[in-house]
C-alpha cells in the first residue's frame, strides 16, 4: 500500500442547474492514475456536483493513508476548510445570517476528514499543460453529466484521457471524447437530455447517440471531422 495517495475530484452541471455529475481520480505517490469514478446526478447545480464529487472521493479512499486532493473549486474547497468552523458557530447560518448551501454534503464532508490527514491544494481548470489528475477529472465529470450514465474502474472502463484544454462548466455543450473515441467507432446510447452535436445541429432527449473527437453528438457525425 502506498504510504500517501494523490487525488482529484471534480463536478459538471451543464447549464447550472442542469444535467450533472460527479467524478474522482486516484493516483499513487508519484501521480500515476490507478482508479477513478464518475456518476450521474440528474439535474444539480454546479456546487452540488463539486461537493458530491468530494464527499464520494472520501468514501473511497482508506482514511488511514494520507491523501492530497487537487481541485478547481475555490468554493468546495473553502467551504470544508475555512468557512465550516464558522458555520457550526452561527448555527449553520453564513456570517450574513442565511441558512448555509448544501448544509447535508458539507456535514457529511465533515465527518468524512475527522481523524484522517487531507490536505487540499487548488488547481486553475481548464488550463493548457494543467494539472493532469484535475483534467481527468473534469472529463470524467463532463461525460457523465452529458450520459447520466456511471462509469469508472469498477464498471470496467479505462482511464479517460483528457482533451486539450476547453471550458466546460456550466454551459450546455457537448464534453469532449477521449483519444480512443477519435480512432474507433463507439457504442450509442440513447440521450437522457438533448443538446447539441459538433455538426451544429441538436439532438433530442431519447434520440440516440454517439461519442466523437468533439464529444456526444450524431452517430453518423462519430467519424467526421469538424
Amino acid at each position: 500500500m502506498n504510504e500517501s495517495i494523490i487525488a482529484a475530484c471534480d463536478g459538471a452541471s451543464k447549464g447550472n442547474p442542469g444535467p450533472a455529475a460527479w467524478a474522482w481520480v486516484v493516483a499513487d505517490a508519484e501521480g500515476r492514475p490507478q482508479r477513478w469514478e464518475a456518476g450521474p446526478l440528474g439535474t444539480a447545480t454546479n456546487n452540488v456536483a463539486e461537493l458530491t464529487a468530494l464527499q464520494e472521493l472520501l468514501k473511497s479512499t482508506d482514511p488511514a493513508v494520507p491523501v492530497e486532493v487537487r481541485m478547481d473549486s475555490q468554493y468546495a474547497m473553502n467551504a470544508v476548510t475555512k468557512w465550516l468552523p464558522g458555520w457550526k458557530r452561527n448555527g449553520w447560518k453564513t456570517s450574513a445570517g442565511k441558512l448555509v448551501a448544501n448544509r447535508e454534503l458539507v456535514v457529511g464532508i465533515d465527518a468524512l476528514l475527522g481523524g484522517r490527514s487531507v490536505t487540499f491544494r487548488y488547481v486553475p481548470a481548464h488550463q493548457v499543460n494543467g494539472d493532469p489528475l484535475n483534467a481527468l477529472a473534469d472529463q470524467a465529470a463532463s461525460e457523465a453529466a452529458v450520459s447520466q450514465q456511471a462509469a469508472g474502474s469498477a464498471h470496467g472502463s479505462a482511464v479517460p484521457v483528457p482533451a486539450p484544454a476547453r471550458s466546460t462548466k456550466g454551459r450546455a455543450a457537448s464534453s469532449a471524447g477521449t483519444e480512443g473515441a477519435a480512432s474507433r467507432p463507439s457504442a450509442t446510447i440513447r440521450a437522457k437530455f438533448s443538446g447539441r452535436c459538433h455538426c451544429g445541429k441538436p439532438y433530442a432527449a431519447k434520440d440516440m447517440i454517439a461519442k466523437n473527437p468533439k464529444g456526444w453528438g450524431h452517430p453518423e457525425c462519430r467519424t467526421a471531422v469538424a
